[in-house]
């Protein structure tokens, strides 16, 4: 059965048009003016399929996933060399803290620098701290640390920013921060990512909890951390209470899987 996010409707396929997005953050819906299902941020590259009035429907390069977003949040592709790693940041009118902020930015968010001065990197949106980029060529190693990174984010079923972010958000944004391929949903990430874990193995830092419908990313032998309900927000917790406690809602572990053999550090 053909998975409507991941393979385009060939019936709507009309063209391939390479785009971006040029909002801060952008919904990708399943229909136009239906529910979220996904996220997309300023900077993300992607393939117009069609078009259909102020909807276009797309593709996004960085999970394939496909959908409709508004045709006002696209514009041309412009190659990115940096990226937001801090959990949020924004650009400045001028290369100073107490000039008037633009825009808000989150992590992940693909930026193309045109200029640096001392503190700030010239963007066509204005003046980003440099502090708060990183070079696209400088990923990450550790997935749990960039999880961390959003430690008190908001949950927001479909969410994949800081502003707010829900479990299957996380991990992807974990993982494609360390140039790991990560589709966005839960269960996808089940089916597709790491292999499984034999029943009563140990728990090793960055391998995933699944249950039906939630994701969690494994931080020690007893800890996780997680974008859940229970807490509205992204929070660690101790495994034993965390399989317990989602036990009593929706059922117990369903898989646990390693991403890679060796341990990080």
């Amino acid at each position: 059965m053909t998975d409507y996010r991941l393979q385009p409707d060939p019936a709507l396929v009309v063209s391939r048009l390479p785009g971006q997005v040029i909002s801060a953050i952008t919904e990708l819906r399943q229909h136009p003016r239906g529910p979220r299902e996904r996220q997309s941020l300023f900077g993300d590259e992607l393939t117009i399929l069609d078009e259909f009035g102020p909807w276009s429907y797309v593709q996004l390069t960085k999970d394939n996933y496909c959908g409709y977003m508004q045709s006002t949040a696209i514009g041309p592709q412009t190659p990115a060399t940096h990226c937001v790693s801090a959990r949020a940041t924004h650009a400045y009118s001028q290369p100073d803290f107490k000039s008037a902020d633009r825009s808000s930015l989150s992590f992940a968010s693909r930026i193309t620098v045109q200029d640096e001065t001392a503190r700030f990197a010239k963007t066509s949106l204005g003046y980003i701290p440099l502090q708060h980029l990183t070079l696209l060529t400088e990923t990450s190693s550790d997935p749990a640390a960039i999880a961390h990174v959003f430690l008190g984010t908001p949950y927001l079923w479909g969410g994949n920013s800081s502003w707010g972010i829900d479990c299957s958000g996380l991990v992807q944004a974990a993982l494609l921060a360390c140039d790991m391929s990560c589709p966005p949903d839960s269960d996808q990430q089940k089916s597709q990512l790491g292999t499984s874990c034999p029943s009563g193995s140990e728990y090793v830092r960055n391998d995933l909890l699944f249950w039906k419908g939630h994701v969690a990313l494994i931080t020690s032998a007893d800890m996780l951390i997680h974008a859940n309900v229970h807490h509205m927000a992204v929070r660690y917790e101790p495994i034993d209470d965390a399989v317990h406690r989602i036990a009593r809602t929706d059922g117990p572990v369903t898989a646990h899987k390693r991403l890679r053999n060796s341990k990080w550090s």
